[in-house]
């Protein structure tokens, strides 16, 4: 790993070089954080489980009909992605409330919305990942009005996906993030989705209990974040 060109470090992966230049390995540690970085630890374990969970929703998307980032699994912590030119915008989509949506609009959380509801933040640390708007994306020059388009087409079409995998493993999906770019070996710029599909970065609650499986375990201190993100694993059938 030493010899490898560094592209990347982020809270919860590291993004290095991959074999080609239209290739990156995406390698999952053992972080986990909360509140911008405020809350820290090393969950041994977990970059595995994170790494297995999201090659299996990554894989079942691009049958689905959502492009993505993911080639392979290479190991236990790695798989081999398309490298991507990645556009600052976080997108979230919301199936039942909790959450920042209840703190911002008094809404009480478990709220089931009557169709999903889509929101962009500016991916920016310092500034506490602002919410923006379509306008924002545009105006700002963050993405033009198709690409827009586009991003929110794959990120519903990515829901009903997995809203269909979920509850077929009793999880309910309250919420996940993706975030979206395009493929820099590409003539035509395929817009895909990158990052991951984890309990890092959805929300998932026991369909019949409302029991929290996700990294809301470590943020509120449920209990064990290992456990929770092994009792998804184990639904999904996934062996890491």
């Amino acid at each position: 790993m030493e010899s490898r060109k560094k592209i990347y470090e982020g809270k919860a992966k590291i993004l290095y070089s991959g074999p080609t230049s239209e290739t990156a390995i995406q390698y999952f540690k053992d972080d986990i954080t909360a509140g911008n970085g405020e809350q820290h630890a090393i969950i041994e374990g977990k970059g595995t489980l994170n790494n297995h969970i999201s090659e299996f929703f990554m894989v079942g998307l691009s049958g689905a009909g959502v492009p993505n980032h993911f080639k392979k699994r290479i190991n236990n912590r790695e798989q081999l992605t398309v490298k991507c030119k990645v556009f600052p915008i976080e997108v979230i989509v919301r199936n039942v409330a909790s959450g920042s949506i209840c703190r911002r609009l008094g809404i009480e959380e478990k709220a089931t919305f009557s169709q999903p509801i889509v929101e962009y933040y500016l991916k920016n640390d310092d500034l506490n990942d602002p919410l923006v708007n379509e306008n924002h994306i545009v105006e700002f020059g963050w993405a033009s009005s198709a690409t827009l388009n586009k991003i929110n087409s794959l990120a519903l079409r990515a829901n009903s996906f997995l809203l269909g995998v979920t509850n077929a493993a009793d999880l309910r999906l309250v919420d996940f993030k993706t975030e979206y770019g395009v493929n820099v070996g590409a003539s035509d710029s395929e817009v895909m989705m990158v990052d991951e599909i984890s309990p890092d970065t959805c929300r998932f609650w026991d369909i019949h209990t409302d029991e929290k499986l996700d990294k809301d375990v470590f943020r509120e201190g449920l209990g064990s974040v290992l456990a929770a993100y092994q009792e998804v694993a184990s639904r999904l059938a996934v062996v890491s």
